[in-house]
Order: C-alpha cells, then sequence, then structure tokens
C-alpha cells in the first residue's frame, strides 16, 4: 500500500502533464510549422552565402527561441501560446539577402528583432489590435487557414492511397477516441508514406548529428538594413504577429499581446548573430494546439503549446538532421497531417466569424480577401483581407446597417 499508492500519484502527474491529445497536438504543430518552411529557410540562409555548419546553427537558433518562447509563454499566461518563425519573412530573405554577406544578413536580422521588441514594449501593436472586432479576428484566422483545410481534399488527387487513409481513421477515431484521432491519422499517413515508397530521396542520407552554434558577427550596411530588415519586420508584423493574435483572440485566449511581441523580439536580438531571422507568434500551427483537438478543457491546452515547445527543443538539439527529415516528407502527409488537425478550428473560426448580423458583411469580405492569398507590396493577404473587412465595416457604419442579400433562389 505504501509503495503503489506514490506510484499511482506519479502516474497521475504523468497523465496530467502529457495527455496523448495535448502530446499530439503538440508534435503536429512543430511537424506542420516546420515542414511547410524548411525549404524556405534553407533558401533564405544559402542566399546569404551560409554553409552545412552554418545552415545546422540557423535551425538551432530557430528551435532554441521557439521552444524557449512557446514553453515560457505558455506556462507564464497559462495559454497555448505558439512562437514561429517568419515563412513569408524567409521568402523575402530567400532574394533579398542576394549578394550580402552572412554578418550583413545578421545586422538585418538584429534590425528587425529589435523594432519587434520596441513594437511590444511600446504597446502600439496591442491598442491597435484591441479595436478589431472578435468576428474579424475569426474571419481573418478562417481565411488564413482555408487552404489547409481544402489542401487535405486537393491532395487526394494524385496521392488519394495516403490522404484519404488519414482523413478515413481520423474520422473513425474521432467517434471513438476524439484525443487520438490527429495521431491515428498521423501514423496511417506514416505508414501509407511508406508503403508508396514517397519519402524525399535525401530521407536516406540521413545522420543523426548534433549541431553547434555558430556566431556571427553582425555588420550595418545601410543596403541591406533598408532592402532586407525593414521589409522583413514590416512582413513579420503583418502576415505573421497580427493573424497570430486572432487566433488567440478567436479561440478566447485573452492574454496580453505586448509581453508575447515584445519576448519573441527579445529572443530574436539574442539569438540573431546565431541565425533566428526572425521569431513571431504562430498562426496555422497554433490553430492545432488552441482548437479543442489539442484538450477537451480549454483551460488545459497550454499543455499542448508547451509540448510544441519541447518538439522544438529537440529540433534545435540536432538541426541539420530535422532539417534533412522534414524536407523528406512528401507534401500530401503534411497537408493531410495540417487538414485534419486543423477541421475543428475552421468550424469554430467560420461561427465566430458569422454570429454577430451586424458585423457579418465586414466578415464575410475579411474571409474571402484573406483567403485569396494577395500579396502587394511584400505583405500577405492576412494584413490586406483585415483592411478590406475594417473599411467594410466602417462604410457600414457610416451609411446604415447592411445585410448580405439573400440568394435570388
Amino acid at each position: 500500500m505504501t509503495t503503489s499508492a506514490p506510484r499511482r500519484t506519479a502516474a497521475a502527474h504523468i497523465r496530467a502533464a502529457a495527455p496523448p491529445s495535448a502530446v499530439t497536438a503538440g508534435l503536429v504543430t512543430v511537424l506542420v510549422g516546420t515542414t511547410s518552411s524548411a525549404a524556405i529557410v534553407l533558401a533564405a540562409a544559402r542566399a546569404a552565402g551560409a554553409d552545412s555548419a552554418e545552415l545546422a546553427s540557423w535551425m538551432l537558433a530557430l528551435g532554441v527561441g521557439l521552444g524557449a518562447t512557446c514553453i515560457g509563454l505558455s506556462l507564464r499566461y497559462r495559454a497555448p501560446v505558439v512562437t514561429a518563425w517568419s515563412t513569408p519573412g524567409a521568402a523575402l530573405l530567400a532574394t533579398g539577402l542576394a549578394g550580402a554577406s552572412m554578418g550583413q544578413a545578421v545586422g538585418a536580422f538584429l534590425l528587425s528583432s529589435v523594432l519587434i521588441l520596441v513594437s511590444g514594449v511600446t504597446g502600439w501593436f496591442a491598442r491597435a489590435m484591441a479595436s478589431i472586432p472578435v468576428s474579424l479576428a475569426s474571419a481573418l484566422l478562417a481565411g488564413v487557414l482555408l487552404e489547409f483545410g481544402t489542401g487535405l481534399f486537393r491532395s487526394m488527387h494524385g496521392n488519394f492511397g495516403i490522404t484519404f487513409p488519414m482523413f478515413a481513421a481520423y474520422l473513425l477515431v474521432r467517434r471513438i477516441r476524439p484525443r487520438y484521432a490527429v495521431l491515428a491519422a498521423l501514423l496511417v499517413g506514416i505508414v501509407a508514406t511508406t508503403v508508396a515508397g514517397d519519402w524525399g530521396g535525401a530521407a536516406g542520407h540521413i545522420r543523426l548529428t548534433p549541431a553547434v552554434p555558430v556566431f556571427t558577427a553582425p555588420q550595418f550596411d545601410w543596403h541591406t538594413l533598408i532592402g532586407a530588415g525593414l521589409p522583413l519586420y514590416v512582413v513579420t508584423m503583418a502576415s505573421q504577429n497580427l493573424p497570430g493574435v486572432a487566433v488567440l483572440r478567436g479561440d478566447g485566449y485573452d492574454v496580453p499581446v505586448s509581453p508575447l511581441i515584445g519576448w519573441t523580439g527579445a529572443a530574436g536580438v539574442v539569438l540573431a548573430p546565431f541565425g533566428a531571422f526572425a521569431l513571431n507568434l504562430a498562426a496555422i500551427s497554433a490553430a492545432i494546439c488552441t482548437g479543442p483537438d489539442a484538450h477537451p478543457d480549454r483551460d488545459r491546452r497550454f499543455l499542448a503549446a508547451v509540448w510544441a515547445g519541447v518538439f522544438y527543443l529537440c529540433v534545435a538539439l540536432f538541426g541539420g538532421t530535422i532539417g534533412t527529415l522534414l524536407t523528406a516528407m512528401p507534401q500530401a502527409l503534411v497537408l493531410g497531417t495540417a487538414g485534419v488537425g486543423l477541421l475543428g478550428t475552421i468550424g469554430s473560426s467560420l461561427h465566430g466569424a458569422l454570429t454577430a448580423e451586424g458585423d457579418r458583411e465586414a466578415a464575410v469580405v475579411t474571409f474571402l480577401a484573406t483567403a485569396s492569398g494577395v500579396t502587394l507590396l511584400g505583405i500577405g493577404s492576412a494584413f490586406w483581407g483585415l483592411l478590406a473587412g475594417v473599411f467594410t465595416m466602417l462604410v457600414a457604419r457610416v451609411s446604415g446597417p447592411s445585410r448580405l442579400p439573400r440568394s435570388a433562389g
């Protein structure tokens, strides 16, 4: 009796700290967040002339930054705060750093991170976000996630043997053990990919090698600062942090925005010399941790973000190895995993966007403009979708109440 009780207590603590649904959500978050853009990060590093050791250092720095901020901020605020690297920022750097040295690239990283830190400390970004109605934030989130939701079914064309079994496994297990539905889909997808032999050629050349940090002293070249540093800041704030806040607000997490932005900027300042080009709030991958599949109790979903941080630290430890493995994953497996993991969040986002009848037209405009994927001035559709929705709302309030036209049929 004296030994079994402590064992039961220890087992209960383990179950409480590592519920299967939360661990799975954390793993899927990292898989989706990295596989969808690892190749872009590698392209950005190569544009700055990075060698293989520096490439591994980039993954190490990014993994440490994301792991520390995911774990620290989620535990501090008891909310699923997920961070990510700036994917549109990496795409911008892949062209903006052409001809720049690694030192000049680090100078641009530092400028962007300092500006993000200042944005968090001054609180101006939080004040701007506080004025956005929840209906528009939900519509923005639904528009951002639509591509992954439809990608689940688009990928069945040509990859039916991988994606459909994942979808079927998700639906079946969802009715029996909802917490394990996404995990079951992922496992089925891995088996189906292996049977089909669709793993990339790089998968056969993976070596388990720990990453080593490589320090690069910053050089402040004004051409690179203006051509890459400032655009990196603008793109990160408008295309990443803005929808990232919308994810939290859309799922009812009223977390103070300024500290979140400030800490990602501070982490970027510290880690930029090692290759962390931009850290920010996650949007698409974060929605996996904020949705009901992560944990039935919304007050316990922060554990999913904590486990995402743990897996990001694993990415950091074996930066070069993980990068090679992630780039070997077929697109069908990535889209299938993201699609089933985001079904619940897309549904709740659409419901939140259309609930308030007075804001419905503006929410629909926000959703459609965001889902269009339009890019202007190097800034993604999330910013322009929100701008279009706010403009629609202002016009409607000036001219009087408006309703969406009913179908003629």
